[in-house]
């Protein structure tokens, strides 16, 4: 595995932007996690986006873009800090987030079997540690009381509504831990629209923060929800629901 036959001064660029530096062993790993990424994509859809700039810039980048929240820890996550990333698919935040940040301590959750076999193998090749990949459905563990609020900061660039996905989040979340949403520019009138669901769920937005992908004149939204009491127990509703009624 070597970072050489790559061009990554772009990349080393862009992570100067978000003030991340990584040893020479991290960027090996990134390269590595690139090429397992093309590789599994060859046999599922894993993703449209290919080529090795690309990829660093719309997915580890963007995965990374959240460490920018919070600009007076170094590093950013506490050491011990737990993370679910739901809906994680090809392991986005979550893997690139590992790599960045080793103390994390993840759990990937993703509704589709071959997608949890291609993390574990990149979770053995990448040799992480601290990674558990779990099987399932955002509604079915959000119920299991080994994961309800458990969690320090759940993360996810799942696309869906905010209001669904707060549904799918919040349960993970610890009373004062974050959930926080990737989206794309216009969440205005999603945001307006999710308030009330996100009370209901024990949660206030505290953070929005607005700004263009390094290197590109991509949009993107970060949005910093903070859990401030309990979530009501009949939340998540039964598998399908939160997508087909939101809150």
């Amino acid at each position: 595995m070597s970072s050489h036959s790559y061009d990554l001064i772009k990349f080393k660029d862009n992570l100067l932007q978000l003030q991340i530096h990584l040893s020479e062993y991290q960027f090996d790993q990134f390269v590595h996690y690139y090429e397992l990424l093309t590789e599994w994509n060859q046999v599922m859809n894993l993703t449209a986006i290919t080529e090795f700039e690309e990829v660093c810039t719309k997915h580890f980048i963007d995965s990374l873009s959240i460490s920018t929240l919070f600009p007076n820890d170094i590093p950013p996550f506490p050491k011990e800090y737990t993370l679910i990333d739901i809906g994680t698919g090809a392991g986005f935040p979550g893997i690139a987030l590992k790599i960045a940040f080793p103390q994390l301590r993840i759990t990937l959750l993703d509704s589709l079997k071959k997608r949890i076999t291609y993390l574990n193998e990149v979770v053995g090749q990448l040799q992480l540690e601290d990674v558990e990949t779990i099987h399932g459905r955002a509604e079915d563990f959000a119920k299991e009381t080994l994961l309800r609020e458990k969690f320090d900061l759940c993360v996810s660039r799942a696309v869906a509504n905010l209001s669904t996905l707060s549904e799918y989040c919040l349960p993970y979340v610890k009373i004062g831990g974050y959930f926080i949403a990737y989206k794309s520019e216009r969440a205005e009138e999603e945001i307006a629209m999710s308030t009330k669901a996100i009370e209901l769920l024990g949660a206030v937005i505290c953070k929005q923060k607005e700004f263009v992908l390094p290197s590109s004149d991509i949009h993107r939204t970060l949005l910093v929800i903070q859990k401030v009491k309990e979530t009501p127990k009949k939340y998540p509703r039964k598998a399908g629901l939160p997508s087909k009624e939101p809150l």
